[in-house]
Parts: structure tokens; C-alpha cells; sequence
């Protein structure tokens, strides 16, 4: 089976409507981590909210870049601008839902100012992702340079590269669990995880998803056809953008602190490298590069090695080499020729 038509297979798949066995696992997977914080400790609670928090930021790459076509190097824009929507709003109002709300809010804002003009400009992919990164060294290099007292928001000094500490957490409660508490942030983030992810898939299967899909195999043909090419591929830069500030809110609530690292080249990269290992022609595909490259990097520090990032590059190379299209797609791959499928007359 050739690459291409690998790909469109998860295409189609993802083109109809979930079916029973989908729901299933959905269901079991988040059923094994509601019972994480009943038996894990607090550090796996930690190490497990920032994997569904990192991994709500992949799921945005994952539907911009497998799915519509566009390479963007912004994503930790949004990232950022979501965290810092968070803090800055939270630190001087008392209202903490209406701050988690501006953690979406502002970075969709933004994607439409800045989607605006690369789409409508009929901007190549190619130089799409170019000024992306520009505008990602852009907001770091410019949130590093307000550590001056002068650079106030409200009552909030931004404090330039050290970021801003003792960000507050939502002083709400559901029943017995307080949001604020290690436990809490749990839950919240894997809410937002799983919520994500099934209205991506849910969205995917729509007219409009598979439109979209359309887009990125042949924009012109769907032109033809009578879509704006332009107009879809902005909705879905929005609604990547909306994902990755929401994620940049829910890390603000797991650190109790935002800092320019959210916006860094770094962090770009990783999520890009996140959704190859993973797979971007499976939506599942970058939240389990993200659980993988994020338990590579703890484990390699722990074991002691100096270059993580030498070490972690290498393992990647290799990764990359032996699965072109990822680990997901090569995994179910595997799994289509060892289990046969019986072909009926409907859905495979």
C-alpha cells in the first residue's frame, strides 16, 4: 500500500460517522484514567496533566497540519497567548471562568487577525509556515523584553523572561472536588482532552470536516466545486488556535505560573515532532506522540544522560526513518494484516 493511499484510508475513516467499537474505547480509555488519582500519586497526577494538557496542544497541530494541509509553526502562540490571557485576567478581576474563557477567546481573536491576512493573501504553505515562525520568534523575543517595572498590566508586572508567578486556580467545586487541587486540574484536563477529541472527530465527519479534508488533497478541485478555500482553511486556523490557548489556560492552572517559554521556537518544534512520531494522518496519532516524547524526556533525565536532547534527536531520527507515517498509523497497520476483516456490504 503506498503512502498516499495509506493516508487517504484514515481519511475516509475519518470521513464517517464513529460507530459503537469507537465509542467503546473511547469510553474504556477515560474510564482508566477517571481511576488514576484513586490509585496513582500525586506525581503521576502531575506527569499525567501535563501529557493531556501537551497533548490538547498536539490535537490542534494534528487537525491543522493532517487534516487541512497547513504546517504552522504557531501553535505556541496561541499557546501562549492563552496563558497569559489566563493570568493577566484572573490576577486582576475575581473572575476566574470568565478569565478560562479569555484563554480561548483571545488566541481565536488573534487567529483571525493573523489567518485574515496569510489565507485571504493566498499565502503559499511554504511561506504560511515561514511567517508563522517569524510571529512565534516575534512574541517570545517580545514578551523577554518587558522586565521592566514599566511593562504593567492592570496590577501585573509581565517580569519579562521570569514570567509571572502564583497564578490562581479556580476557586470552584464539583461535588467533592475542588479544581484547585492536584486532583482537580486532573479531571479538568482530562475533560478538555477527551472533549476535544471527540468533537474533532464528530466535526471531521461533518459536511464541513470533510470539506476540509477536500481542501488539503486538492484546493483547486474544491474551488471548482464552489467552497472558499480561503474561508475553511481560516475556520480550521481558528478552531487549532481556540485548542492550543486552551491548553496554554489549563497549563497556567497546572503550574500556578506562565513565562515566555510557552511562546519559544522550542516548544514550536516539539509539537510539530509530537504529531510526526504520533501520526498526523490519525487523530489519535498526536496524543500519543505526546504521551511518548514527553516519558522519552523524563526517563532519559532520569537515567542520568547529559544530552537529552542529543539522545532524544537520535531516538527521533530513527523513529522517524522506520515509521514514515508514524506510530499509530504503522500500528494499525499491523493490526489490519494480522486480524482479518470481514467485508460486508456497509462500513469496514
Amino acid at each position: 500500500m503506498s503512502s498516499h493511499t495509506f493516508s487517504m484510508s484514515f481519511d475516509a475513516h475519518a470521513g464517517r460517522r464513529p460507530r459503537w467499537p469507537w465509542w467503546a474505547s473511547v469510553g474504556v480509555c477515560v474510564a482508566l484514567m477517571l481511576v488514576v488519582p484513586l490509585y496513582g500519586d500525586t506525581a503521576l497526577q502531575l506527569d499525567l496533566s501535563l501529557v493531556m494538557i501537551l497533548s490538547l496542544l498536539a490535537l490542534s497541530m494534528g487537525l491543522l497540519w493532517g487534516y487541512v494541509g497547513i504546517l504552522s509553526f504557531g501553535q505556541t502562540i496561541f499557546f501562549g497567548l492563552g496563558g497569559y490571557a489566563y493570568a493577566l485576567f484572573s490576577l486582576n478581576t475575581d473572575l476566574p471562568l470568565a478569565a478560562f474563557a479569555l484563554a480561548a477567546i483571545v488566541p481565536m481573536l488573534f487567529a483571525v487577525l493573523l489567518g485574515y491576512f496569510m489565507m485571504f493573501g493566498r499565502i503559499s504553505d511554504i511561506y504560511l509556515s515561514v511567517i508563522t515562525l517569524v510571529v512565534t520568534l516575534i512574541f517570545e523575543k517580545g514578551v523577554r523584553a518587558t522586565s521592566g517595572p514599566e511593562y504593567v498590566i492592570g496590577a501585573v508586572r509581565l517580569n519579562g523572561q521570569n514570567g509571572i508567578p502564583g497564578v490562581p486556580g479556580l476557586p470552584l467545586r464539583i461535588g467533592p472536588l475542588d479544581l484547585q487541587s492536584i486532583e482537580g486540574i486532573f479531571y479538568l484536563a482530562l475533560f478538555f482532552l477527551a472533549l476535544a477529541y471527540v468533537g474533532i472527530r464528530l466535526f471531521l465527519a461533518s459536511p464541513t470536516g470533510r470539506v476540509l479534508v477536500g481542501l488539503r488533497e486538492n484546493d483547486k478541485r474544491m474551488e471548482l466545486l464552489g467552497y472558499d478555500s480561503r474561508l475553511y482553511k481560516l475556520m480550521a486556523f481558528v478552531i487549532a488556535g481556540g485548542l492550543a490557548g486552551l491548553a496554554g489556560g489549563l497549563y497556567a492552572l497546572w503550574g500556578s505560573f506562565v513565562g515566555p517559554e510557552m511562546f519559544s521556537l522550542n516548544q514550536a518544534a516539539m509539537v510539530v515532532i509530537w504529531v510526526i512520531v504520533g501520526g498526523r494522518s490519525i487523530l489519535v496519532g498526536p496524543i500519543i506522540g505526546t504521551l511518548l516524547i514527553q516519558y522519552l524526556t523524563t526517563w532519559l533525565g532520569t537515567v542520568g544522560v547529559g544530552q537529552v536532547t542529543l539522545a532524544l534527536g537520535f531516538i527521533l531520527i530513527v523513529c522517524v526513518l522506520l515509521f514514515p507515517q508514524g506510530l499509530a498509523p504503522a500500528c494499525q497497520s499491523l493490526i489490519a494484516r494480522l486480524v482479518p476483516q470481514r467485508r460486508t456490504g456497509g462500513e469496514r
